[in-house]
């Protein structure tokens, strides 16, 4: 990451720009840089195998030295996810942020034998704090997890405003609105820039109320005849909260389930931020003890994750909690993009054994913790900014909402879409675009970070796609003369023990025969030469007889 000039003031996004999640975005004045979140993303479809997705920080790793701090918004995993596995490779900065924000970081550090390593300061809303050349005051920020914030940062150039992620609840669970004055006053004092959620720009209108959700719950939950299983994010506290409360309202004790839930909820009650009483709680001696009638389950997996209790118990092989006909479950979560169809096989599942569902499209059980088109309007027209760049969402998000600014009277050339990796130098006479820098991701698979790449996933879907072809020869690297096969073995290629699968490789086999017949093996000082002459030599037979492209792996023994 290249130094900036001393009256510029540079901004890069490592992640979060044209993607959901790896937000991750550093700020650069004299040489200085502060970072902004540090989350990693849950794999796609395509990525086989991988755990864990994380923002590539390679462009930053010579210049540790220079990072003056990692400043968080919130404690969802796209925002805070990727600090364990980055923190050491960052330099080991100090890390702000908010009270639960905090806690739930140093939950995750615990698991990698960190959280008595890692420097981490409390801010507080209003509060200032000093990160020379940057002054960075956290401002409330209502979005669907308790503790969130933006933060204006004042920089020798102008003013930034960095909003995080947030929408304008009017009646939030723990009466915390974001704060509209204090944008206002903002406005008043003059922003430079202004860098802004975008994920629910495509909406119009406002926003539900996170209190709506009580209501719906309220409405379910009196009428439910058996258990009742609600599944939610284990980070949404004010949703926890609700789902408590209805629980407590019609006689019903909570059973907890799902590792990270338990953990969240452990935290959050120590921290103040969730009221529920001990004595609601139950383990499960005590929930087959009870009425179905006076049991509540909160549960994690509400995305179909393969390995969730929610989907284990679907499936009906959860070990300790089994569903019976009569039984309702409510699925308190948003469809995430991508995982559509996991979650429809959920819901199918839980019909089959005999479950009432309640979910998105059917009920009003969950709304989004992102501002819609209203609410942007609004927070444009107060903090009235000289620049804008849309942050936190998808590609055509940013576009729409890059467009909604000049909708609003910004000029055309002062709204400026950005791509991670894609420098922005900002003055006071003006910004610019620099070179890009090197940007990515980094996979995480098992316990490996980063030695899965791109190769190793193409090459995993050619496995899933055509199957494997290994093709053994042993061959004299003296006399050239073939001592053993050549032999072919498959996997998920064709059926064994089919007769038109022994002829497609007895075919093949004469394919390599004849490509070998054609060369005078004691000569050969370039076997992988060889190998690739086979590769191509198999490549043709298998399209020409059957159009299939399996991976071949042809292994030539020198004796």
């Amino acid at each position: 990451m290249n130094s900036s000039p001393t009256d510029k003031l540079r901004i890069v996004a490592l992640g979060g720009l044209g993607e959901i999640g790896l937000n991750m975005m550093a700020l650069e004045y004299a040489d200085k840089i502060l970072l902004i979140d540090c989350g990693l993303m849950f794999p796609e479809a395509y990525m086989l195998g991988i755990d864990l997705v994380l923002p590539d920080i390679s462009s930053l790793q010579e210049r540790t030295e220079d990072i003056v701090g990692l400043f968080l918004t919130h404690g969802h995993e796209d925002h805070i996810g990727a600090i364990p596995f980055l923190w050491e490779r960052l330099g080991e900065p100090d890390i702000y942020g908010t009270r639960l924000t905090l806690g739930l970081l140093r939950n995750k550090l615990k698991e990698f034998e960190l959280d008595n390593r890692v420097p981490m300061v409390e801010v507080q809303p209003r509060r200032k704090v000093d990160l020379f050349p940057f002054e960075v005051e956290p401002f409330r920020a209502a979005h669907s997890i308790v503790d969130g914030v933006g933060l204006a940062i004042r920089t020798p150039v102008g003013l930034v405003v960095h909003t995080g992620d947030f929408k304008l609840d009017q009646t939030p669970v723990d009466g915390e609105n974001t704060d509209l004055a204090r944008l206002a006053e903002f406005g008043e004092e003059g922003v430079l820039l202004l860098l802004a959620d975008s994920t629910n720009v495509e909406n119009e209108g406002y926003t539900l109320s996170e209190r709506t959700v009580k209501k719906a719950l309220d409405e379910i939950i009196p009428h439910c005849p058996q258990r009742v299983m609600v599944a939610t994010f284990s980070s949404n506290i004010h949703r926890i909260q609700q789902i408590a409360d209805a629980a407590e309202a019609v006689g019903r004790k909570l059973l907890i389930n799902g590792r990270s839930m338990v953990s969240n909820i452990d935290i959050a009650r120590k921290l103040g931020y969730l009221k529920i009483a001990e004595e609601q709680f139950i383990d499960l001696r005590r929930m087959r003890e009870l009425p179905p009638e006076q049991v509540l389950i909160i549960t994690t997996g509400s995305q179909g994750e393969p390995l969730s209790a929610l989907m284990r118990i679907a499936l009906g092989d959860h070990k300790q909690i089994a569903l019976e006909k009569g039984d309702t479950v409510i699925l308190s979560s948003k469809f995430i993009p991508g995982n559509e169809k996991s979650i429809s096989d959920l819901i199918n599942n839980l019909y089959r054994r005999g479950a009432e569902v309640f979910y998105e499209k059917t009920s009003e059980i969950h709304v989004s913790g992102h501002a819609s088109r209203e609410e942007l309007k609004l927070v444009h027209n107060l903090v009235k900014p000289k620049y804008f760049v849309p942050i936190h969402g998808e590609y055509r998000h940013l576009v729409k909402h890059a467009q909604l600014a000049v909708e609003m009277g910004l000029p055309q050339e002062n709204s400026q879409v950005l791509e991670n990796g894609q420098p922005l130098l900002i003055g006071n006479d003006g910004w610019e675009l620099e070179s890009r820098v090197e940007t990515g991701r980094i996979f995480v698979d098992g316990k490996g970070v980063g030695d899965v790449g791109t190769m190793e996933l193409r090459d995993r879907r050619h496995l899933a796609n055509h199957g494997l072809v290994i093709l053994m020869l042993a061959i004299n690297q003296s006399s050239g003369e073939i001592v053993q096969g050549p032999e072919i073995f498959t996997k998920g290629f064709v059926p064994e023990e089919n007769e038109e699968s022994e002829v497609l490789l007895a075919e093949a086999k004469q394919a390599v025969c004849d490509l070998l017949s054609e060369r005078s093996l004691d000569a050969v000082s370039d076997w992988e030469e060889l190998r690739v002459g086979v590769r191509k030599a198999l490549r043709r037979c298998f399209n020409k007889r059957i159009a299939r492209r399996p991976l071949i792996l042809p292994v030539i023994l020198e004796l």
